[in-house]
């Protein structure tokens, strides 16, 4: 008589679905911006927009949080579009050709940082010195700023926010030439190109951690506090 063999092998359980996973705090910023944006162009009133935000806080998984914003043409479009477009790896602007700001470093060391106003050209030229630009707490009146550095028996280090997008295209002869490419989530956030050559020296970029653009950052939310003050001046005026 043949006695049957236990199945000693470990069912898997099924994966779950992606509305049954766990609601994340970025997940709920997300849409509670898309319920503000809805009470600002008078999609949802007042009472509604609290009473859906209240959910939100509450929703625990990613199915319960769409419930929210499922009749807002909003969440429809975001969640079709791209999570981010890279940066061209080229500037598309005009740049003028004479630097806004030279940073010229011989036998010596020359420090950009701090809150400064970046302009569209940079020119850095390090001869047996060290220079530094640091951009993590500048002030981007421009969409895109190009740096270009020249290193002999020198170093130039930049540094930039994490919100930003950032490009390298240049080159090393007996040197390094490295720059990080960055691209920011944020659509209207500057693209920082950094080109040249390294003639027995260094050239790098890298973003600097924990450093944000809150330009950026202000911009989109006065954009929003606007569009919301609006609508509830049209409110208390009827």
């Amino acid at each position: 008589m043949d006695l049957q063999k236990p199945d000693l092998q470990k069912r898997e359980e099924p994966a779950l679905a992606p509305a049954d996973l766990r609601a994340s705090d970025a997940d709920r910023d997300r849409v509670a911006d898309i319920l503000r944006e809805a009470l600002a162009e008078g999609r949802l009133t007042a009472d509604e927009h609290a009473e859906r935000v209240e959910g939100v806080l509450s929703a625990k998984t990613a199915g319960e949080l769409e419930a929210f914003i499922r009749d807002l043409p909003a969440a429809h479009e975001r969640r079709a579009a791209p999570a981010w477009t890279p940066a061209p790896n080229r500037p598309t602007d005009a740049i003028p050709h004479d630097p806004d700001d030279n940073v010229v470093a011989v036998f010596s060391a020359a420090v950009r940082k701090g809150r400064w106003r970046a302009g569209r050209r940079i020119h850095a030229y390090a001869i047996f010195g060290s220079v530094e630009i640091d951009l993590s707490e500048a002030i981007f009146e421009y969409r895109q700023v190009v740096i270009k550095a020249f290193s002999v028996f020198g170093s130039v280090e930049v540094r930039v926010p994490e919100n930003v997008s950032l490009r390298g295209t240049g080159g090393g002869v007996l040197g390094n030439f490295e720059v990080d490419t960055l691209d920011s989530a944020e659509p209207d956030a500057p693209v920082v190109y950094i080109d040249g050559w390294a003639v027995l020296g260094n050239i790098e970029g890298r973003p600097k951690r924990g450093k944000l653009v809150a330009d950026i950052l202000d911009r989109v939310h006065r954009a929003v506090d606007h569009k919301l003050d609006r609508s509830l001046r049209k409110h208390l005026d009827r």
